[in-house]
């Protein structure tokens, strides 16, 4: 089944499968004895329903998925929904744009009648508010623009069937486990383990003696007291997995961590994303909507970027916070809702305050204590394994390119650049190198330009970088020279001949210029 919420929020509760979760995360939380593939029952193909009103359209997906699904194929809303009274259907395509009836309103039916079906909604058009439309109303799984690539074509529909099938298992499962009480205990206390081992504060990468140990040890006294906390850094620092660390090291553990973005979303939808709505309470309310607040009963909020929302919505807030009980949009009562909040921002909130941009008895109600997350500049000796650490994960989203490594130039050019959007920026890095790398070997010439000249990418007067910003003119200049010098070789792969070439130099001055600047060549 697909959650009813929007994408602009994020809901994680201990052992439950439809959270975003990091990689490799799905398999630590199965079944701590695996059964045997000689024991697996044989599956029959899943069966497969294309709903096109384009004859060519159906047949061109048929040929496609028929070698390794069944496929049966309708012209119409009126024709599938003869067929799903009359066949078990795993997955549905369906194309948005029919005569009669659109996609969305078609796989809205078929979520009420037949839930079990996975809904992919397949369309010509990139129109965002049928997009929003099918993920809130329909619960769809998938996306899918045309014209689509068979390969995608296929591993989405057989993602799609496995996750059918795997929803049919645990529902057998579980129903052959409801009298277990003292198994399904047992096990409900191991997922937990794995849950807060995953995500608790020794899953927070750093090295010995890092300046992150002193704001771990003191979250882990804070996490086992029921007290809103406010996380300060800068962006991409981490405050989300120190937030997700507190909650898995808290009593509240069990419960959901439920993550929202206050800078992400417009204060009319941050309203129903935070509090809920009522069918009708608003053109486009076509159903109930349950709030983040009410999702995270029992555990944690996280509200990421508390700092950017609007001063008339933070009256609202604070009416929560201080009465414990969300009202919906649209609707006459209140729900009272147990809840822990955390809060972070990038922002210096008591300046906020000062100037009027935050209220204060808001501030004082989030900020019982406070934690500050320390930017990557000012922890280059965590840099190196959350570099490693990036790596794995990619080499583990990437099957293909299992042995990544980084030579001793890549880390070199790492430490030398300051990391202005912090851990966020060094993945997006270390992604594009990867991609841009022939071999699993990550070079330092890789990176792109402004990390391999040290510094962020600033236009001065003749758009160059300068380094030095102190010492006599010759310093700076020479500091100005080996940069250059620098770069060229890096993207050169210290070829000296080219490098020459390029910088209008013999290779002799070239040489000498190395010697001068202590610049070697680093493996």
């Amino acid at each position: 089944m697909i959650a009813d919420r929007p994408p602009s929020s994020r809901v994680a509760l201990a052992g439950s499968p439809e959270r975003p979760v990091p990689h490799g995360f799905d398999q630590a939380m199965s079944s701590p004895v695996p059964a045997s593939p000689a024991t697996l029952p044989l599956r029959q193909p899943a069966t497969v329903l294309v709903v096109d009103d384009e004859p060519r359209l159906q047949e061109t997906t048929r040929r496609v998925l028929d070698d390794e699904f069944e496929v049966l194929t309708a012209g119409s809303a009126d024709e599938a929904r003869a067929i799903l009274q009359e066949r078990a259907v795993s997955v549905i395509l369906c194309d948005q744009r029919m005569p009669g009836q659109t996609g969305v309103e078609f796989l809205c039916e078929v979520r009420e009648t037949w839930p079990d079906v996975v809904r992919i909604i397949v369309s010509g058009y990139t129109d965002s508010e049928d997009i929003v439309a099918g993920i809130n109303r329909a619960g769809i799984h998938q996306f899918i623009l045309k014209p689509w690539l068979p390969d995608h074509l296929i591993e989405t529909v057989r993602q799609a069937a496995e996750a059918q099938s795997l929803q049919h298992d645990m529902r057998r499962l579980d129903l052959e486990l409801r009298g277990s009480v003292p198994l399904l205990r047992r096990r409900s206390h191991e997922k937990l383990a794995r849950v807060q081992s995953e995500f608790g504060f020794d899953s927070i990468v750093r090295s010995p003696g890092s300046p992150l140990d002193p704001v771990c040890v003191l979250a882990a006294k804070l996490a086992r007291y029921d007290l809103s906390l406010l996380i300060l850094g800068e962006s991409g620092t981490g405050k989300e997995l120190l937030a997700r660390a507190i909650h898995y090291g808290s009593p509240r553990a069990a419960g959901p961590f439920v993550v929202e973005n206050c800078a992400a979303v417009a204060d009319t939808l941050l309203e129903s994303e935070l509090f809920g709505h009522k069918r009708g309470a608003f053109t486009g309310a076509f159903q109930d909507h349950t709030g983040l607040f009410q999702q995270a009963n029992g555990g944690t909020i996280f509200l990421d970027e508390i700092g950017d929302m609007s001063l008339s919505f933070q009256v609202k807030l604070l009416r929560v916070l201080q009465e414990g009980e969300v009202r919906p949009v649209g609707s006459t009562r209140a729900v009272p809702v147990d809840v822990r909040v955390i809060a972070a921002t990038h922002r210096d909130l008591e300046r906020e305050v000062e100037a009027g941009r935050f209220r204060e008895d808001l501030y004082y109600r989030i900020a019982t204590a406070t934690l500050s997350m320390p930017p990557l500049r000012e922890r280059s000796g965590d840099l190196v394994p959350i570099a490693q650490k990036l790596l794995q994960d990619i080499a583990g989203q990437v099957p293909q390119r299992g042995g990544l490594a980084f030579a001793g130039n890549a880390l070199a050019v790492l430490l030398s650049y300051p990391w202005p959007g912090n851990i966020r920026e060094l993945r997006n890095e270390i992604y594009r190198a990867v991609a841009l790398s022939d071999d699993d070997l990550i070079r330092a010439d890789a990176f792109s330009p402004k990390v391999l000249r040290g510094q962020p990418a600033t236009p001065g007067a003749s758009g160059m970088v300068m380094h030095a910003t102190t010492g006599t003119l010759q310093e700076r200049l020479d500091a100005m020279e080996a940069m250059l010098i620098k770069e060229a070789l890096l993207r050169h792969r210290w070829n000296r001949t080219r490098v020459a070439a390029e910088l209008g130099l013999s290779r002799a001055g070239l040489r000498q210029k190395m010697q001068r600047f202590g610049l070697e060549e680093r493996t």
